[in-house]
């Protein structure tokens, strides 16, 4: 389970990169909204202690306990829909005691960790037909419990995250160009169905934000544009070097709370006003900074399914990261997904700092730890 590894292995400079990152949202958190701060803080040290934790656990005894692990996601997702709270019309939140959290933040790590293993068993077959369905079939499974609570840019991300898992794994480039030729026609024909005002695949709010996006001019749709337009003014307000951390100006966008859920979906715009173009840029390059070390990693993984698990990690990062700015520039639809590790949200902050516990796990067991030594330089295994 744990293993005693040499320290000059340990990726420091992804742990310094985390830190601080997560410093800027502690602060922009308090800044969005003070009440919060302190939370956040204690998020991100939970986290940060979590991450070290994992760390130091084989990845591999872990990938043991992946249908474990896959069977516990399916009870957090299947309570979410039996007794979890309703928020805003969706039902996303699970109390346990005077915990309340999140499970599909979970779930996309605990996804990771089990396609990981699956993908590696299958890596030899694979492209056959068998294991495409059945691999396809596990992740409808928590997929359709996600959709329905409802939660629709997890259920996109999560199957965005599963495509790149099954590319990355060596998916043949035939499969993909037919699933792509697939795919194309069915999104545009999903795009019309939508658009209609009697349509029954999205919910009103969901297809709302959609036609805000396609008719921004639209008065039909003007209080669905409004955070959007909103946090773009936040952001060209700010200019090269912002109005300055936690400022209490008459015309700051934050202050004047002219956005709602500042402190999470447009957190990035709380940046963008007080940081200005300078530090929007740090955190867009300390996002990027923390994805590609992620992807550095995974070349030096020992096997298929460290490869897969950073890879995957590092994707996630990226994505959630390229959504919610571009949400906040209003390049996309309001999606409502939170900035990793800058928003406020503990189920998010600490699910992506076990994912990153994994990375770092993977970093120690390189593929020069295991081969190339001498046998004595491999690792004693110790209990608790």
């Amino acid at each position: 389970m744990f293993r005693l590894y040499k320290l000059k292995n340990y990726n420091f400079r992804l742990v310094i990169l985390l830190a601080a990152i997560s410093s800027m949202g502690v602060m922009l958190v308090g800044s969005a909204m003070k009440s919060l701060q302190m939370r956040q803080l204690g998020g991100v040290l939970l986290g940060a202690t979590v991450m070290v934790v994992v760390s130091l656990i084989d990845f591999s005894w872990i990938l043991n306990f992946s249908w474990i692990l896959y069977g516990i996601n399916l009870i957090l997702l299947l309570a979410v829909v039996i007794m979890g709270n309703d928020a805003k019309g969706a039902t996303r939140w699970l109390k346990i005691g005077p915990i309340q959290f999140q499970p599909t933040e979970l779930s996309k790590i605990l996804l990771i960790i089990f396609f990981a293993k699956f993908l590696m068993d299958h890596e030899n077959d694979l492209n056959k037909p068998k294991t495409i369905l059945k691999a396809t079939g596990l992740l409808a499974v928590p997929l359709s419990m996600i959709l329905i609570q409802p939660d629709l840019k997890n259920t996109i991300t999560i199957a965005l995250l599963f495509c790149a898992l099954m590319y990355l794994a060596g998916l043949s480039y035939k499969i993909i160009g037919g699933i792509l030729l697939a795919a194309v026609p069915l999104a545009a024909v999903f795009l019309l169905i939508v658009v209609q005002p009697d349509q029954k695949l999205l919910k009103d709010y969901q297809r709302n934000r959609i036609m805000a996006f396609l008719y921004p001019g639209d008065e039909e749709y003007s209080d669905d544009t409004m955070q959007q337009d909103n946090s773009i003014m936040a952001i060209g307000s700010g200019k090269l070097t912002g109005k300055g951390y936690n400022n209490s100006k008459v015309s700051s966008v934050n202050k004047a709370n002219f956005v709602s859920e500042i402190q999470t979906d447009f957190i990035f715009a709380v940046a963008g006003e007080e940081l200005g173009f300078v530090g929007a840029s740090a955190i867009i390059l300390l996002l990027f900074a923390i994805s590609v070390e992620c992807l550095l990693t995974s070349r030096r993984a020992k096997d298929l399914s460290g490869r897969l698990i950073c890879c995957g990690v590092g994707t996630l990062v990226a994505f959630q990261s390229f959504l919610n700015i571009c949400v906040a520039t209003g390049l996309t639809p309001n999606t409502g997904t939170p900035l990793p590790f800058v928003s406020y949200g503990l189920s998010s902050l600490v699910s992506l700092f076990i994912g990153m516990g994994l990375v770092l796990n993977v970093g120690l067991q390189n593929r020069n730890y295991f081969g190339g030594e001498k046998h004595e330089h491999r690792i004693n295994r110790t209990r608790f």
